[in-house]
């Protein structure tokens, strides 16, 4: 066993006393109502005090031994990474206490589910350690951060379940399958992106999402969780294995694809999906000779959670919005079916146009119609531009095959695409270089196309 896989079944073990939170959040009202012999609103919050004190106390104290106490010994050793071997205190053990801490306490003192705490808990915990487990067998990152997400998908599970029996609360198996793997799916996203050290980061991360989830009060399909975890699982493997996309821009995508089928529909990820796929084609498609020209995507064409993020992070709004209204924002859900709709053309139409229409000579700059050179920012060509509205109105037929989106409401859908389109040539010839790099203003276009498609379509009573 290497020192990295015992370090984190350590972590784990710690990881797992999590568990004795919500036990306590449930024993100690029992107790206290023992002791008063009645629980009136004094003894209630008496309880929640008690509570509070048990399931934080132990975090703090680990926390402070590792800060103050344990500096060397066979302890320090098992605990220790590198950089705490040089400070000599374990500050990567105080920091994954005190936000089981933390946690804890939201849970105990707020509105946080028990369910979302301990799950966001064993996803960082054991999916760290089945990550190790799978590096000390392969040395393969796709298949290390593979085995990080299975593992805290099932542990992450298996910890709502336990919750579930040791509390009040009622939480769905199939909710909680989705809880665990959306959440280990952001889990491995963030820690591509971040350092060891910030894991508390990570797991603190993980229980906001969830408890969003959580409040959201959103109807999990069984059925539509296991077709959402095959299919973008699925697409996912491709995408690394096609050299479409990094190790994080597949976590990404197949995050996003998750989150679209279980909070949208399967018609949502019909539009992202041929996205992601035109779009990884257009890229490759005659790549030795936009290289020559200087315009070809960089790392070979592969896209990574940056790229993926700045195309689809609107989408995702939008998702989340239509999860959350009525309920809780007062917009008719089909108002943000046409902001997603809309983002996704837009991208879709600007990475066709950019990368068709950068095949060819002669094109102008789009806020003054000089020519200028192949990969200047701002610069279009009317090939670029058809090929562009083509996107968009694949876009807007998937849409009326999969949603029932009536002829006019496809016209909104394609106008909400050519508006991004444009939106982001005009960015590109006045700020990008200058004050934004690409992927800020590609995250803008698709804004502006989100905008413009919900608004048009809440103008018209939602088509």
């Amino acid at each position: 066993m290497t020192t990295t896989v015992r370090r984190a079944g350590a972590f784990a073990l710690v990881g797992t006393g999590g568990l004795l939170v919500p036990a306590v959040s449930r024993v100690a009202p029992q107790v206290v109502a023992a002791v008063a012999g009645t629980v009136p609103f004094t003894d209630r919050m008496t309880s929640q005090a008690v509570a509070t004190v048990a399931g934080t106390l132990p975090f703090i104290a680990v926390a402070v031994l590792a800060l103050y106490v344990i500096d060397e010994g066979f302890v320090f050793e098992l605990f220790a990474r590198p950089g705490d071997r040089e400070d000599g205190r374990l500050y990567g053990l105080a920091g994954f206490s005190l936000a089981i801490a933390g946690l804890s306490l939201l849970g105990l003192q707020f509105a946080l589910p028990m369910t979302v705490f301990s799950t966001a808990v064993f996803i960082l915990a054991y999916g760290n350690l089945a990550e190790h487990l799978v590096r000390a067998w392969r040395s393969d990152p796709a298949v290390a951060t593979a085995g990080f997400v299975a593992g805290g998908s099932v542990l992450g599970f298996g910890a709502g379940l336990a919750t579930v029996a040791l509390t009040p609360e009622s939480v769905l198996p199939a909710t909680l399958a989705f809880f665990a793997v959306s959440g280990a799916l952001l889990a491995s996203l963030l820690r591509a992106v971040l350092f060891a050290r910030d894991d508390p980061l990570v797991m603190v991360s993980v229980a906001l999402l969830l408890w969003l989830f959580a409040d959201l009060g959103v109807a999990v399909s069984p059925v539509r969780v296991a077709v959402a975890l095959a299919v973008t699982g699925g697409f996912g493997y491709v995408s690394y294995w096609l050299d479409a996309a990094s190790i994080a821009g597949m976590v990404t995508g197949v995050l996003l694809g998750l989150l679209t089928i279980v909070l949208g529909d399967y018609g949502w990820f019909a539009m992202l999906i041929t996205f992601f796929g035109v779009g990884a084609l257009s890229t490759k498609f005659r790549y030795d000779e936009k290289q020559e020209r200087g315009i070809a995507q960089e790392n070979e064409g592969v896209r990574g959670s940056g790229n993926v993020l700045a195309n689809s992070l609107m989408a995702l709004v939008a998702v989340v919005g239509f999860a959350a209204s009525p309920t809780y924002v007062p917009v008719s859900p089909a108002v943000f079916l046409y902001a997603f709709a809309g983002a996704v053309a837009a991208a879709m139409s600007d990475t066709l146009s950019s990368e068709i229409g950068g095949l060819f000579d002669q094109p102008r700059l789009i806020t003054t119609f000089e020519r200028v050179a192949p990969g200047t920012d701002g610069a279009v060509t009317w090939q670029g531009e058809l090929a562009g509205i083509a996107g968009a109105g694949l876009i807007a037929a998937i849409a009326v095959a999969f949603e029932s989106v009536q002829p006019l409401g496809a016209l909104v859908i394609v106008g909400a695409g050519v508006l991004g389109m444009t939106a982001d040539s005009l960015l590109g010839a006045t700020v990008e270089g200058r004050y934004f790099g690409n992927q800020v203003v590609n995250f803008l276009a698709t804004a502006v196309a989100a905008v413009g498609g919900g608004g048009v379509a809440l103008a018209l009573g939602a088509l």
